[in-house]
């Protein structure tokens, strides 16, 4: 059901803002869009015939919108709540669609007006895939039930699951499940640049799991730089995560390179007793190579394939 005489404004007309402009007006609400005031001209050719209204900036959204949701980057949403957030409309409902909700949280309390109500919000999955039945966190940070329940209204239109949380418990759950394992796989791939070769036709890349680390690798580097560096970067509870993956790099290399078998076995048992505990006769952990395999890219027979160290998802774990 829509609310009625109700807007949606979105500044941000990346990947994830036009997702949700569409969602919003085939859900039909009225939704106004803008993106940086170069585009403008752009954004009505391009998008012009959706029926979403095309306004120049975030002043245009923000004087007229009744829910205006910042889709812009982790690493400027505070240049962008700074010069559009003194033009919010009186009583409006303020999210952002930022992937860390501390630098973001930090800046509507800084910048919007007090009479603004935040209940923000998170889609936990890429452009590419419809919002029906995926994960959607909602942050109720300041806002009385009238408007809250408002926003819960709205952002039914995406047909998402809902997950409430607060802004801590968002970044904490990011920072525990992403931010190091991002590192392991964004790693892989700055090894093989420099290393100058692809790794479906390097002998060490093509069978088993390393068929699950290249295509988790090329899933990341293809999605836009600014998703996972406001996921460690910006994150400031990734902190830890991200010194641990260090810490844990230099130490196994370490024991590697001076032939520290002994160490660097308890090291990895260790952690491996305390992931999948230490009785582990009767759990299947890995697929099967075979069913690994078909997920390959590899160029070279297997038969050719050389042993892996997998450093980088040791130093995850």
């Amino acid at each position: 059901m829509v609310v009625a005489n109700f807007e949606v404004g979105i500044i941000g007309a990346g990947d994830m803002g036009m997702l949700y402009a569409k969602r919003f007006k085939q859900a039909g609400y009225v939704v106004n869009l803008c993106d940086t005031p170069d585009r403008y001209a752009e954004l009505r050719t391009r998008h012009g015939d959706l029926g979403i209204n095309i306004l120049e900036d975030g002043y245009a959204v923000s004087r007229r919108s009744d829910y205006i949701i910042y889709s812009v980057p982790a690493v400027i949403i505070g240049k962008a709540v700074r010069e559009y957030g003194r033009a919010t409309k009186m009583g409006a409902i303020v999210a952002g669609q930022t992937s860390v909700k501390s630098p973001e949280i930090e800046a509507f309390v800084k910048y919007l007006p007090t009479d603004t109500h935040i209940v923000t919000c998170h889609s936990m999955h890429g452009p590419n895939i419809d919002t029906k039945d995926q994960p959607l966190a909602i942050i109720r940070y300041r806002s009385d039930d009238e408007h809250y329940q408002t926003a819960i209204e709205v952002l039914g239109a995406l047909e998402s699951r809902m997950i409430y949380l607060t802004y801590e418990e968002h970044d904490r759950i990011t920072a525990d499940t992403q931010a190091a394992t991002h590192l392991s796989f964004i790693s892989l791939g700055t090894a093989w640049s420099l290393q100058g070769y692809h790794p479906w036709l390097n002998p060490q890349f093509i069978s088993g799991i390393n068929n699950v680390k290249v295509a988790m690798a090329l899933r990341i580097y293809a999605s836009k730089w600014h998703v996972y560096a406001g996921l460690a970067i910006m994150n400031p509870l990734a902190k830890k995560q991200l010194q641990c993956y260090v810490e844990s790099m230099t130490t196994l290399y370490k024991y590697m390179i001076a032939g520290n078998r002994t160490e660097f076995r308890e090291l990895v048992h260790r952690a491996a007793d305390f992931i999948f505990g230490k009785d582990r006769s009767h759990k299947t952990i890995l697929l099967d190579d075979d069913v690994l395999d078909q997920l390959s890219l590899a160029q070279v027979p297997k038969e050719q394939s050389r042993p892996n160290s997998h450093l980088s998802l040791l130093c995850a774990a």
